[in-house]
């Protein structure tokens, strides 16, 4: 938001310089980005007016002007296009001193004296327009300092707003603002309801009112926009970054600027059978007053007539209905339009205009009549006009509701740190324009206005009485709050354990997004639907994952893809299931192993990992955790048949480890044997706790034995057998030797098993090993239908 001082204090004049108003503004929570001079620094230039122009003997382009400005009347040569004679002007006079240092002497012209210049905007440093000369009104008084006539010696504040203070989009915002932190009365222009002189009225259908509760139109005949919008009005305009257009224009965006209510004018000959707010139907079309040609979505509100859409709702009019200097008759439009029905829609059609930056954040839904009764009676001021009477279309159940907050004095004190007197916070909340009502023993009841939408809650109001009150005059004080430390289950392993292990091992942890593309996530996870992102920033990251292997995979090929032929990478992070019409978030641990087994060096070759490799390390991590997972055969889509495994936890599923499917892997173009591993975090972290117990003092018995079983029983189905068998005082059981060869049979192989047993209180006999160790004996061959091998 930028704004003239000059302008601000016509409101509200504090006694402090610019730096202190500066300083004072941003103090109060709106920032000042910087402010600058309204004009460059110049020296000499007065009001100067041209009293003749003629041909210049020899140049076609320049003419030769007797300009009265000082004392007397001087030659001029001036090559702008708009010279003419009576024409009042800015006049560097001999001696002046321009922007740039540019000194003005006396000097010859293709053989002409010149005595001075005429200047533009530009050569003022007044904007970048130099199409031609700065004309000045016909009543400026010749030989006055352009500065004072001007009042030049003004500054442009520049404020950064943050979105919640839509209110102080306007000089009446801003100057509400000044007034309470300089507790000074605020006293802006009069605005009286303008009497209408004629019956005239244009009719008004509001079919969308949830996103426009109000909306207000005014007919204003007979009016001459062919006049000059005041110098006074361009000014205020130029210095807020708005360039003055046409009185109708200019007046609308002075109400705007002025009051914070963007408005419209529309010419009256353009509206067939009145207007219609309505949401856009699909395929409409509008050239908006830009240009540019637009096709409206069916989410987008439309001012229309009963044939087609006029104006895009709260952002820009349309080209076929904008007014022009022929125009005569105005249509008026002053309206609420909600915030959240306007939200993006102008950026959806690459626009950004003031009046929609407003109204996204939100304007006074009380505020559209006082703005049409100031419109109304400026543009008379300027252009003349017969006002009509204001048609207004309110639905009130879709206005915002009024808002009243409960206050505690109490809550003030604690959040502060400072007991503020009650009359103070008083003082405080009434200038800020709230109204207090003392009917609480321990607080207010505060009335919110219409123009703080901002404000909802009790601690909203605190923000503000510490806002006005002063950052800078609240003690510094430590918080106070019980810190006690929430139990932690002590079977539970924290995540970065799990971490730490895998570093340890060479891994590197990776961070991948939750959106994948869909098909990578098909190849890799093909029993699970992606779920598709409503706005995705790309095609190929359209879906939330659903395994954490898409990312990883992805990682590898552009690894590979830069001579980095040995990856291992680790990666905990969440996937998103639909489950019963409900996502679930579920966190899992994945990995990702391609290349050798360890890096090359003198000692060791350049071996590839294999799934044993990484069937160790998780068993290191699971031994770490403390708890007892089975590896059982599994097929997976994207796993390798034969080389994959199905991890459960008593019973219950844990994960997957395994090589990737060899299709996975051409399709993904990957090089060499690629090994996965995905673990569902929820279902490891929780272990055992550890226990001390007594070593046994007694000697530990061993007992081996070599049995034949197919190659297809798993050692698995082996240890579970024994230790289900050899009784409770079994301690290890170990596999020494595996054997296959032609003596054994095709399909079997020979296992050869150690067995431990110790008990903690005496010395085991003979008889009670031997009656273990052929109950184990046994099992085997019941069970997994092993011999023992002679």
């Amino acid at each position: 938001m930028k704004f003239s001082e000059q302008w601000l204090r016509e409101w509200v004049n504090p006694a402090i310089d610019t730096q202190a108003l500066v300083d004072q503004i941003t103090m109060a929570g709106l920032e000042v980005d910087g402010f600058e001079s309204v004009a460059g620094r110049f020296t000499g230039v007065v009001i100067g007016e041209v009293r003749t122009v003629a041909p210049h003997p020899d140049a076609d382009k320049l003419r030769v002007c007797q300009v009265a400005g000082g004392d007397e009347v001087v030659q001029v040569v001036c090559g702008a296009p708009n010279v003419r004679e009576g024409l009042k002007v800015p006049f560097a006079m001999v001696g002046a001193v321009l922007p740039g240092d540019f000194k003005i002497k006396k000097a010859k012209l293709r053989g002409q004296p010149s005595h001075g210049m005429l200047c533009s905007e530009s050569e003022l440093g007044l904007s970048e327009s130099h199409d031609g000369l700065m004309e000045l009104p016909d009543d400026a008084p010749v030989g006055q300092s352009i500065t004072e006539y001007l009042g030049l010696d003004d500054v442009t504040i520049d404020v950064d707003l943050t979105p919640n203070r839509a209110d102080c989009l306007s000089i009446r915002g801003i100057a509400r603002e000044v007034g309470v932190l300089n507790s000074l009365l605020v006293e802006g222009p009069a605005i009286e309801p303008v009497a209408a002189s004629h019956q005239e009225q244009v009719a008004v259908t509001v079919s969308a009112p949830e996103g426009c509760p109000r909306y207000l139109a005014r007919i204003l005949k007979n009016v001459d926009l062919s006049v000059a919008t005041p110098l006074w009005m361009q000014e205020k305009l130029r210095r807020s970054g708005i360039r003055s257009i046409d009185p109708a224009v200019d007046v609308t965006n002075y109400v705007m600027l002025e009051l914070g209510q963007p408005m419209h004018a529309f010419d009256r000959e353009e509206i067939i059978g009145g207007i219609v707010v309505r949401m856009a139907e699909a395929g409409e079309k509008l050239v908006l007053l830009d240009g540019q040609e637009v096709e409206l979505t069916p989410d987008t509100l439309v001012i229309a007539d009963r044939q087609k859409p006029i104006a895009i709702a709260g952002v820009m009019g349309g080209e076929h209905s904008g007014v022009n200097d022929k125009t005569r008759d105005l249509v008026l439009e002053s309206a609420f339009f909600e915030p959240i029905t306007l939200a993006g829609k102008a950026r959806h059609y690459g626009l950004h205009t003031d009046a929609s930056h407003r109204f996204e954040r939100g304007v006074d839904h009380q505020l559209a009549r006082t703005a049409m009764e100031r419109a109304t009676a400026l543009l008379m001021e300027i252009v003349g006009g017969e006002p009509g009477e204001i048609v207004e279309v309110t639905h009130d159940e879709e206005l915002p509701e009024d808002r009243v907050i409960d206050l505690r004095h109490q809550r003030v004190t604690d959040v502060l740190g400072l007991a503020i007197d009650r009359t103070e916070i008083e003082e405080i909340l009434t200038r800020l324009g709230l109204h207090v009502d003392k009917l609480l023993k321990e607080g207010w009841q505060v009335h919110v206005p219409s123009f703080r939408p901002d404000l909802a809650i009790e601690e909203d109001l605190i923000e503000e009485i510490g806002r006005i009150f002063g950052y800078n005059n609240l003690p510094v004080t430590e918080p106070v709050a019980p810190m006690g430390l929430r139990p932690v289950a002590e079977a539970t392993r924290p995540l970065s354990a799990i971490q730490r292990y895998f570093v340890d091992r060479g891994y590197q942890e990776a961070i991948t997004y939750s959106f994948v593309d869909p098909k990578t996530q098909a190849l890799v996870d093909p029993d699970h639907e992606g779920i598709e992102l409503a706005n995705p920033i790309s095609a190929d990251l359209s879906i939330m994952r659903t395994s954490l292997w898409s990312g990883l995979l992805k990682t590898v090929a552009y690894n590979q893809n830069r001579q980095q032929p040995r990856v291992r990478l680790f990666e905990s992070g969440l996937r998103f299931i639909r489950r019963d019409g409900e996502i679930e978030q579920q966190p899992m641990l994945s990995g990702v192993i391609a290349g050798p087994q360890v890096p090359e060096n003198w000692t060791n070759g350049r071996r590839e990992a294999d799934f044993f490799d990484v069937k160790g390390e998780l068993e290191g991590l699971f031994q770490l955790l403390g708890i007892e997972v089975q590896f059982e055969r599994g097929a997976h889509p994207a796993l390798h048949p034969g080389q994959s495994a199905r991890l459960t936890r008593d019973g219950a599923f844990v994960g997957w480890l395994g090589s990737l499917h060899p299709q996975v892997q051409k399709n993904l173009e990957l090089n060499g044997t690629i090994l996965m591993f995905e673990l569902s975090l929820n279902s490891i972290v929780t272990g055992y706790v550890p226990n001390f117990k007594d070593i046994s003092k007694f000697p530990e018995v061993r007992r081996d034995l070599a049995i034949i079983i197919g190659n297809d029983t798993a050692f698995a189905d082996v240890e579970r057998v024994v230790k289900q068998t050899a009784g409770e005082h079994m301690t290890a059981l170990r596999a020494f030797d595996v054997y296959e060869g032609e003596s054994l049979g095709e399909g079997n192989r020979s296992l050869a098993l150690s067995l431990f047993w110790q008990h903690p209180e005496r010395t085991l006999n003979e008889e009670e090993v031997h009656t273990l160790f052929n109950g184990v004996i046994d099992a085997l061959k019941e069970e997994l239908g092993a011999t023992l091998r002679s």
